[in-house]
């Protein structure tokens, strides 16, 4: 191994499989970052790892459901005796839940959506933050939406799940501030991934979404990519408590 190859930085990615989190490892991996990646499903977990090696780099598949406190405190863990560190976390794993106006919503719909995409965000980030205090550096990505910043009739509980993203997001970034360590968020609009033909059912749904945005088009995994892995890395040094937009314009 390369001393540039040992001293390349160690990223965690979970929700890693398909769409956004997908695009993100591959987008590290070009950039030259060592990787973790997560998610329930073994098999497709370990073609990413071989197709990311395949890129030069090197890279493992944990599983893990975010859900669990003790899956998620094993694969940091786990993470940092492979690696010796962890330098940045991307925490993608989420979930659309189930569409529907309130009065239709359940405390199952409520829990099968916050503790994925809320509980699941904070007990990675009190994991991933224990071994960057430690380290005394590190950066965190939280993955909410454009929801995050406004309503959407017919999905208040993956909207009340961002915007809870959100605010962990801020709180956590001022409570590191001063230690070298920095949380923001990346906010995607409507973007081109199999959750956005479930949440619309495609179609006439899928045309009615693109229409609100106002560049007219939905984006692309590879783009949300990109601006994460600025977010993450030491290009962005400055930008922490933040959560940055890329939506094509629907939350101007």
């Amino acid at each position: 191994m390369t001393t540039q190859a040992r001293t390349a930085p160690v990223v965690l990615v979970t929700g890693a499989l398909a769409g956004i989190g997908r695009a993100t490892a591959l987008a590290f991996a070009r950039d030259g970052a060592r990787l973790v990646v997560s998610g329930r499903n073994q098999e497709v977990g370990d073609a990413l790892a071989a197709e990311l090696r395949g890129l030069g780099t090197e890279a493992v598949f944990l599983r893990a459901d975010v859900r669990n406190e003790d899956e998620v405190r094993s694969l940091v863990d786990q993470t940092v005796e492979r690696f010796g560190r962890l330098d940045a976390a991307v925490n993608n794993a989420g979930t659309e839940g189930q569409p529907g106006p309130v009065v239709e919503q359940t405390v199952e719909t409520y829990a099968a959506t916050f503790d994925t995409n809320v509980l699941g965000v904070l007990l990675s980030m009190k994991h991933e933050l224990r071994v960057m205090q430690a380290q005394g550096a590190g950066s965190i990505v939280n993955i909410s939406s454009a929801y995050g910043k406004i309503g959407a009739a017919g999905a208040s509980v993956y909207v009340a799940s961002k915007h809870a993203v959100e605010g962990l997001t801020k709180s956590a970034a001022l409570e590191v501030a001063t230690t070298g360590i920095r949380v923001n968020a990346v906010a995607p609009g409507p973007i081109q991934t199999d959750m956005i033909e479930r949440f619309t059912g495609g179609g006439a749904g899928k045309a009615w979404l693109v229409d609100q945005v106002p560049a007219k088009r939905v984006g692309r995994a590879d783009e949300v990519a990109d601006l994460i892995v600025y977010v993450a890395t030491g290009r962005s040094t400055y930008i922490t408590g933040q959560s940055l937009s890329i939506d094509g314009g629907i939350t101007a």
